[in-house]
Protein backbone atom coordinates (compact mmCIF):
# COMPACT_ATOMS: atom_id res chain seq x y z
CA UNK A 1 0.00 0.00 0.00
CA UNK A 2 1.61 3.36 -1.22
CA UNK A 3 2.43 5.50 1.66
CA UNK A 4 0.43 8.77 2.40
CA UNK A 5 1.18 11.88 0.59
CA UNK A 6 3.41 14.27 3.51
CA UNK A 7 0.93 16.88 5.37
CA UNK A 8 1.68 20.61 4.24
CA UNK A 9 1.70 22.63 7.41
CA UNK A 10 0.03 25.26 5.71
CA UNK A 11 -3.09 23.30 4.70
CA UNK A 12 -6.54 23.52 6.14
CA UNK A 13 -6.27 20.13 6.79
CA UNK A 14 -3.16 20.40 9.22
CA UNK A 15 -4.90 23.09 11.17
CA UNK A 16 -7.73 21.68 11.79
CA UNK A 17 -6.45 18.39 13.38
CA UNK A 18 -2.70 18.42 13.34
CA UNK A 19 -2.45 15.51 15.79
CA UNK A 20 -3.98 13.32 12.77
CA UNK A 21 -0.76 14.46 10.14
CA UNK A 22 1.26 14.50 13.11
CA UNK A 23 1.07 10.65 13.32
CA UNK A 24 1.53 10.30 9.34
CA UNK A 25 4.67 11.99 9.93
CA UNK A 26 5.94 10.22 12.57
CA UNK A 27 5.51 7.08 10.55
CA UNK A 28 5.66 8.01 7.21
CA UNK A 29 7.52 10.86 6.53
CA UNK A 30 9.73 11.53 9.46
CA UNK A 31 11.54 13.95 7.36
CA UNK A 32 9.52 16.81 4.92
CA UNK A 33 11.09 19.80 2.70
CA UNK A 34 8.49 21.98 3.02
CA UNK A 35 9.21 24.63 0.07
CA UNK A 36 7.15 27.15 0.89
CA UNK A 37 8.84 27.77 4.41
CA UNK A 38 11.96 26.83 3.25
CA UNK A 39 12.32 24.80 6.31
CA UNK A 40 12.55 20.95 7.02
CA UNK A 41 10.12 19.53 9.00
CA UNK A 42 10.70 16.82 11.79
CA UNK A 43 8.11 15.43 14.39
CA UNK A 44 9.74 12.18 15.49
CA UNK A 45 10.51 13.01 19.39
CA UNK A 46 14.45 11.36 19.40
CA UNK A 47 15.13 14.25 16.18
CA UNK A 48 13.77 17.06 17.86
CA UNK A 49 15.30 16.21 21.40
CA UNK A 50 18.81 15.96 18.97
CA UNK A 51 17.94 19.24 17.23
CA UNK A 52 17.34 20.95 20.20
CA UNK A 53 20.21 19.45 22.24
CA UNK A 54 22.96 18.76 19.65
CA UNK A 55 25.90 21.37 19.72
CA UNK A 56 25.61 21.50 16.05
CA UNK A 57 22.38 22.98 16.18
CA UNK A 58 21.76 26.88 16.41
CA UNK A 59 19.34 29.15 17.14
CA UNK A 60 20.62 31.73 13.81
CA UNK A 61 16.79 31.10 12.37
CA UNK A 62 16.06 33.98 14.92
CA UNK A 63 18.12 36.38 13.03
CA UNK A 64 15.25 36.78 10.53
CA UNK A 65 12.49 34.99 12.25
CA UNK A 66 13.04 37.55 15.57
CA UNK A 67 15.22 39.66 15.18
CA UNK A 68 12.94 42.57 12.65
CA UNK A 69 10.44 42.68 15.40
CA UNK A 70 12.44 42.25 18.83
CA UNK A 71 15.77 43.70 17.50
CA UNK A 72 18.65 41.04 18.54
CA UNK A 73 18.13 38.81 21.53
CA UNK A 74 19.27 36.11 24.67
CA UNK A 75 17.76 33.52 21.85
CA UNK A 76 20.11 34.63 19.14
CA UNK A 77 23.21 34.65 21.19
CA UNK A 78 26.13 31.81 21.70
CA UNK A 79 28.86 30.73 23.72
CA UNK A 80 30.06 33.45 26.51
CA UNK A 81 27.77 36.01 25.49
CA UNK A 82 24.58 33.60 25.97
CA UNK A 83 25.85 32.43 29.29
CA UNK A 84 26.57 35.58 30.52
CA UNK A 85 23.02 37.58 29.33
CA UNK A 86 21.58 34.58 30.60
CA UNK A 87 22.98 34.86 33.87
CA UNK A 88 22.14 38.56 33.94
CA UNK A 89 18.17 37.84 32.93
CA UNK A 90 18.06 34.36 35.18
CA UNK A 91 17.89 35.32 38.90
CA UNK A 92 14.74 37.54 38.67
CA UNK A 93 12.70 34.33 37.16
CA UNK A 94 13.62 31.70 39.93
CA UNK A 95 14.57 31.54 43.44
CA UNK A 96 14.32 34.09 45.69
CA UNK A 97 13.05 37.02 43.77
CA UNK A 98 10.35 34.79 41.86
CA UNK A 99 9.30 33.98 45.63
CA UNK A 100 9.48 37.06 47.39
CA UNK A 101 8.70 39.66 44.81
CA UNK A 102 7.24 38.63 42.16
CA UNK A 103 4.60 35.89 43.62
CA UNK A 104 2.77 38.47 45.12
CA UNK A 105 2.18 40.24 41.69
CA UNK A 106 0.87 36.80 40.23
CA UNK A 107 -1.68 36.69 42.90
CA UNK A 108 -3.02 40.25 42.95
CA UNK A 109 -3.37 39.76 39.36
CA UNK A 110 -5.04 36.82 39.59
CA UNK A 111 -7.42 37.65 42.34
CA UNK A 112 -8.32 40.54 40.26
CA UNK A 113 -9.46 39.33 37.44
CA UNK A 114 -11.19 36.55 39.16
CA UNK A 115 -13.42 38.96 41.24
CA UNK A 116 -14.73 40.94 38.21
CA UNK A 117 -16.45 37.68 37.27
CA UNK A 118 -16.71 35.18 39.59
CA UNK A 119 -20.62 36.27 40.79
CA UNK A 120 -21.79 36.05 37.30
CA UNK A 121 -21.65 31.99 37.32
CA UNK A 122 -20.34 32.00 33.91
CA UNK A 123 -17.13 33.28 31.96
CA UNK A 124 -15.26 32.85 28.68
CA UNK A 125 -12.12 32.17 30.35
CA UNK A 126 -9.86 33.27 27.91
CA UNK A 127 -11.13 36.42 26.99
CA UNK A 128 -11.57 37.29 30.54
CA UNK A 129 -8.66 36.19 32.09
CA UNK A 130 -6.15 33.52 30.38
CA UNK A 131 -5.47 37.06 27.59
CA UNK A 132 -4.89 39.16 30.57
CA UNK A 133 -3.45 37.87 33.13
CA UNK A 134 0.14 36.69 32.16
CA UNK A 135 0.56 40.46 30.33
CA UNK A 136 -1.05 42.29 33.30
CA UNK A 137 1.48 40.63 35.65
CA UNK A 138 4.57 41.02 33.06
CA UNK A 139 3.50 44.75 33.26
CA UNK A 140 3.08 45.10 36.52
CA UNK A 141 6.92 43.33 36.99
CA UNK A 142 8.43 45.62 34.75
CA UNK A 143 6.65 48.29 37.05
CA UNK A 144 5.05 49.75 33.88
CA UNK A 145 1.97 51.56 34.19
CA UNK A 146 -1.17 49.18 33.96
CA UNK A 147 -3.14 51.52 32.03
CA UNK A 148 -1.30 50.73 29.15
CA UNK A 149 -2.42 47.49 29.17
CA UNK A 150 -4.43 47.61 25.95
CA UNK A 151 -1.33 48.85 24.22
CA UNK A 152 0.56 46.00 25.53
CA UNK A 153 -1.83 43.60 24.43
CA UNK A 154 -1.99 45.31 20.49
CA UNK A 155 1.69 45.28 20.51
CA UNK A 156 2.06 41.25 21.66
CA UNK A 157 -0.84 40.57 18.87
CA UNK A 158 0.41 42.02 16.45
CA UNK A 159 4.50 40.57 17.28
CA UNK A 160 2.88 36.93 17.50
CA UNK A 161 1.27 37.28 14.74
CA UNK A 162 4.49 38.09 12.93
CA UNK A 163 6.49 35.30 14.30
CA UNK A 164 3.28 32.92 13.28
CA UNK A 165 3.20 34.31 9.48
CA UNK A 166 4.15 31.04 8.11
CA UNK A 167 2.22 31.87 4.86
CA UNK A 168 3.97 35.50 4.42
CA UNK A 169 1.39 37.56 4.69
CA UNK A 170 3.16 40.80 4.07
CA UNK A 171 0.47 43.04 6.04
CA UNK A 172 1.28 40.91 8.76
CA UNK A 173 4.82 41.05 8.36
CA UNK A 174 4.36 44.65 7.90
CA UNK A 175 2.27 45.58 11.44
CA UNK A 176 4.71 43.55 13.15
CA UNK A 177 8.22 45.47 12.34
CA UNK A 178 5.68 48.77 12.87
CA UNK A 179 5.17 47.72 16.23
CA UNK A 180 9.02 47.32 16.64
CA UNK A 181 9.42 50.85 16.57
CA UNK A 182 6.28 51.73 18.31
CA UNK A 183 7.44 49.50 21.52
CA UNK A 184 11.09 51.14 20.70
CA UNK A 185 9.68 54.69 21.05
CA UNK A 186 7.59 53.98 24.38
CA UNK A 187 10.30 51.72 26.51
CA UNK A 188 13.70 53.30 25.77
CA UNK A 189 12.85 56.15 27.88
CA UNK A 190 11.61 54.50 30.80
CA UNK A 191 15.10 52.50 30.72
CA UNK A 192 16.68 55.69 30.34
CA UNK A 193 14.46 56.47 33.37
CA UNK A 194 14.97 53.74 35.39
CA UNK A 195 18.78 53.68 35.70
CA UNK A 196 18.64 57.35 36.92
CA UNK A 197 15.95 56.39 39.50
CA UNK A 198 15.66 52.62 39.94
CA UNK A 199 13.22 50.83 41.80
CA UNK A 200 12.07 47.85 42.95
CA UNK A 201 10.82 46.27 39.72
CA UNK A 202 12.25 43.85 37.40
CA UNK A 203 13.40 46.78 34.71
CA UNK A 204 15.11 48.53 36.75
CA UNK A 205 16.93 45.37 38.04
CA UNK A 206 17.77 44.56 34.38
CA UNK A 207 19.15 48.12 33.89
CA UNK A 208 21.70 47.39 37.45
CA UNK A 209 22.29 43.91 36.89
CA UNK A 210 26.06 43.46 35.92
CA UNK A 211 28.37 40.13 35.68
CA UNK A 212 32.00 40.83 35.04
CA UNK A 213 31.85 44.22 34.39
CA UNK A 214 29.05 43.51 31.51
CA UNK A 215 25.68 45.19 32.08
CA UNK A 216 22.91 45.42 29.43
CA UNK A 217 22.15 48.10 26.47
CA UNK A 218 19.40 49.92 26.23
CA UNK A 219 18.51 48.29 23.22
CA UNK A 220 19.15 44.73 24.77
CA UNK A 221 16.75 45.22 27.65
CA UNK A 222 14.05 46.07 25.30
CA UNK A 223 14.38 43.36 23.28
CA UNK A 224 14.51 40.91 26.41
CA UNK A 225 11.44 43.11 27.22
CA UNK A 226 9.61 42.88 23.98
CA UNK A 227 10.23 38.93 24.44
CA UNK A 228 9.03 38.82 27.38
CA UNK A 229 6.05 40.14 26.64
CA UNK A 230 5.05 37.93 23.72
CA UNK A 231 6.76 34.83 25.07
CA UNK A 232 5.81 34.98 28.44
CA UNK A 233 2.69 36.44 27.64
CA UNK A 234 1.49 33.97 24.69
CA UNK A 235 2.44 30.41 26.02
CA UNK A 236 1.09 31.10 29.43
CA UNK A 237 -2.49 32.28 28.33
CA UNK A 238 -2.93 29.41 26.43
CA UNK A 239 -1.32 26.65 28.84
CA UNK A 240 -3.86 28.16 31.06
CA UNK A 241 -6.84 28.00 28.65
CA UNK A 242 -5.43 23.97 27.62
CA UNK A 243 -4.97 23.15 31.41
CA UNK A 244 -8.43 24.18 32.30
CA UNK A 245 -9.94 22.72 28.86
CA UNK A 246 -7.95 19.14 29.69
CA UNK A 247 -9.44 19.24 33.50
CA UNK A 248 -13.09 20.05 32.77
CA UNK A 249 -13.19 17.40 29.92
CA UNK A 250 -11.78 15.16 32.97
CA UNK A 251 -13.80 15.21 35.90
CA UNK A 252 -11.52 12.92 38.14
CA UNK A 253 -8.58 14.83 37.46
CA UNK A 254 -10.32 17.68 38.00
CA UNK A 255 -11.86 16.54 41.19
CA UNK A 256 -8.15 15.23 41.54
CA UNK A 257 -6.27 18.54 41.32
CA UNK A 258 -8.82 21.04 43.54
CA UNK A 259 -8.91 18.07 46.52
CA UNK A 260 -4.91 18.54 45.85
CA UNK A 261 -3.30 22.00 44.47
CA UNK A 262 -0.50 19.93 44.64
CA UNK A 263 -1.02 18.43 41.61
CA UNK A 264 -1.77 21.50 39.74
CA UNK A 265 2.19 21.34 38.63
CA UNK A 266 1.26 17.60 37.37
CA UNK A 267 -1.75 19.20 34.94
CA UNK A 268 0.03 21.52 33.55
CA UNK A 269 3.45 19.48 32.46
CA UNK A 270 1.00 17.04 30.74
CA UNK A 271 -0.68 19.74 29.07
CA UNK A 272 3.12 21.09 27.41
CA UNK A 273 3.38 17.22 27.08
CA UNK A 274 -0.38 16.52 25.43
CA UNK A 275 -1.59 19.57 24.64
CA UNK A 276 1.61 22.42 24.27
CA UNK A 277 0.99 26.14 23.70
CA UNK A 278 3.91 26.50 20.86
CA UNK A 279 3.72 23.50 18.45
CA UNK A 280 6.62 24.84 16.65
CA UNK A 281 10.46 25.93 17.81
CA UNK A 282 12.84 26.63 14.43
CA UNK A 283 16.65 25.61 14.79
CA UNK A 284 19.29 25.81 11.88
CA UNK A 285 22.43 23.23 11.94
CA UNK A 286 26.12 24.63 11.67
CA UNK A 287 26.69 21.35 10.00
CA UNK A 288 25.05 18.57 8.11
CA UNK A 289 23.23 16.61 10.09
CA UNK A 290 21.21 12.98 9.87
CA UNK A 291 18.31 12.84 11.43
CA UNK A 292 15.33 10.13 10.69
CA UNK A 293 14.70 10.26 6.86
CA UNK A 294 17.39 11.92 5.49
CA UNK A 295 20.57 14.44 5.80
CA UNK A 296 19.65 18.07 6.69
CA UNK A 297 22.42 20.36 5.51
CA UNK A 298 24.42 23.00 7.27
CA UNK A 299 22.46 26.49 7.04
CA UNK A 300 19.11 24.68 7.00
CA UNK A 301 16.21 25.81 8.99
CA UNK A 302 14.59 22.98 10.61
CA UNK A 303 10.65 23.13 12.04
CA UNK A 304 11.01 20.86 14.68
CA UNK A 305 7.36 19.54 15.22
CA UNK A 306 7.11 19.95 19.23
CA UNK A 307 3.34 18.93 18.75
CA UNK A 308 4.39 15.50 17.37
CA UNK A 309 7.44 14.67 19.10
CA UNK A 310 5.62 14.91 22.34
CA UNK A 311 2.94 12.32 21.34
CA UNK A 312 5.30 10.06 20.23
CA UNK A 313 4.28 6.24 20.80
CA UNK A 314 8.50 5.64 20.89
CA UNK A 315 8.17 7.82 23.90
CA UNK A 316 4.75 7.93 25.39
CA UNK A 317 2.57 5.00 26.55
CA UNK A 318 -0.78 5.73 25.26
CA UNK A 319 0.69 9.12 23.98
CA UNK A 320 -2.80 10.81 22.85
CA UNK A 321 -4.33 10.54 26.47
CA UNK A 322 -4.26 13.16 29.04
CA UNK A 323 -3.36 11.69 31.96
CA UNK A 324 -1.90 13.59 35.01
CA UNK A 325 -0.58 10.82 36.47
CA UNK A 326 0.99 9.75 33.60
CA UNK A 327 4.08 7.42 34.71
CA UNK A 328 6.53 8.45 31.79
CA UNK A 329 6.49 12.04 32.40
CA UNK A 330 9.59 13.10 34.38
CA UNK A 331 7.31 15.17 36.63
CA UNK A 332 10.81 16.17 39.09
CA UNK A 333 12.53 17.82 35.83
CA UNK A 334 9.25 18.63 33.95
CA UNK A 335 10.21 22.49 34.36
CA UNK A 336 14.51 22.38 33.77
CA UNK A 337 16.47 21.95 30.74
CA UNK A 338 16.22 18.21 31.77
CA UNK A 339 12.76 17.87 30.72
CA UNK A 340 11.26 14.35 28.87
CA UNK A 341 9.07 16.73 27.25
CA UNK A 342 10.03 19.38 24.32
CA UNK A 343 7.47 22.19 25.14
CA UNK A 344 10.03 24.11 26.71
CA UNK A 345 12.92 23.53 24.19
CA UNK A 346 15.81 21.91 26.06
CA UNK A 347 19.76 22.50 25.91
CA UNK A 348 21.02 25.84 26.22
CA UNK A 349 18.06 27.46 24.96
CA UNK A 350 15.89 25.93 27.34
CA UNK A 351 13.51 28.51 28.45
CA UNK A 352 14.73 30.90 31.10
CA UNK A 353 10.73 31.83 31.98
CA UNK A 354 9.49 28.56 32.54
CA UNK A 355 9.65 28.77 36.25
CA UNK A 356 7.46 32.12 35.93
CA UNK A 357 4.80 30.05 33.78
CA UNK A 358 5.14 27.13 36.59
CA UNK A 359 4.05 29.80 39.06
CA UNK A 360 1.40 31.64 37.38
CA UNK A 361 -0.24 28.82 36.76
CA UNK A 362 -0.06 27.25 40.04
CA UNK A 363 -1.16 30.37 41.11
CA UNK A 364 -4.48 30.54 38.34
CA UNK A 365 -5.67 27.33 38.55
CA UNK A 366 -5.38 27.28 42.59
CA UNK A 367 -7.45 30.60 42.70
CA UNK A 368 -10.13 29.71 40.05
CA UNK A 369 -10.50 26.39 41.53
CA UNK A 370 -11.12 27.82 44.79
CA UNK A 371 -13.65 30.09 43.21
CA UNK A 372 -15.49 28.40 40.66
CA UNK A 373 -17.51 24.48 41.57
CA UNK A 374 -19.44 22.61 39.24
CA UNK A 375 -17.24 23.54 36.57
CA UNK A 376 -18.75 22.74 33.25
CA UNK A 377 -18.32 23.88 29.34
CA UNK A 378 -21.25 25.91 29.09
CA UNK A 379 -21.57 24.26 25.09
CA UNK A 380 -21.73 20.97 26.64
CA UNK A 381 -18.78 20.10 24.64
CA UNK A 382 -15.27 21.42 24.76
CA UNK A 383 -13.97 24.33 22.63
CA UNK A 384 -11.76 23.20 19.55
CA UNK A 385 -8.29 24.53 19.52
CA UNK A 386 -7.00 27.16 16.86
CA UNK A 387 -3.50 27.98 15.28
CA UNK A 388 -0.64 26.10 14.05
CA UNK A 389 2.85 27.80 14.88
CA UNK A 390 0.59 28.25 18.33
CA UNK A 391 -2.34 26.57 19.54
CA UNK A 392 -5.36 26.62 22.15
CA UNK A 393 -8.80 27.16 21.98
CA UNK A 394 -9.67 30.58 21.21
CA UNK A 395 -12.42 30.79 23.74
CA UNK A 396 -13.46 28.66 26.87
CA UNK A 397 -17.08 29.48 28.10
CA UNK A 398 -17.43 27.88 31.15
CA UNK A 399 -20.57 27.90 33.37
CA UNK A 400 -19.80 27.31 37.74
CA UNK A 401 -21.22 27.55 40.58
CA UNK A 402 -19.28 30.33 42.51
CA UNK A 403 -18.23 30.00 46.15
CA UNK A 404 -17.93 33.25 46.75
CA UNK A 405 -19.86 36.11 45.57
Amino acid sequence: MPAAPAPDILSAEFAADPYRAYRTMRDEHPLIWHEPTQSYVISRYADVVRAFKDPVSTSRNYDWQLEPVHGRTILQMDGREHSTHRNLVAPAFRGRDLAEKFAPVIEHNSRELIDAFVGDGEVDLVGQYATRFPINVIVDMLGLPKSDHEHFHRWYTSIMGFLSNLAGDEQVTADGIRTRGEFEEYLIPVIRERREHPGDDLLSTLCSAEIDGVRMSDEEIKAFCSLLLTAGGETTDKAIASVMTNLVQHPDQLQAVREDHGLIAAAFAETLRHSPPVHMIMRQPAEDVELSGGVVEAGKTVTCLIGAANRDPQQYADPDAFDLHRPDLDLGRAYTAGANHTAFALGRHFCVGAMLARTELETGIGQLLDAMDDIRFTDGTPPPEHGVFTRAPAELRLTFTPTRS
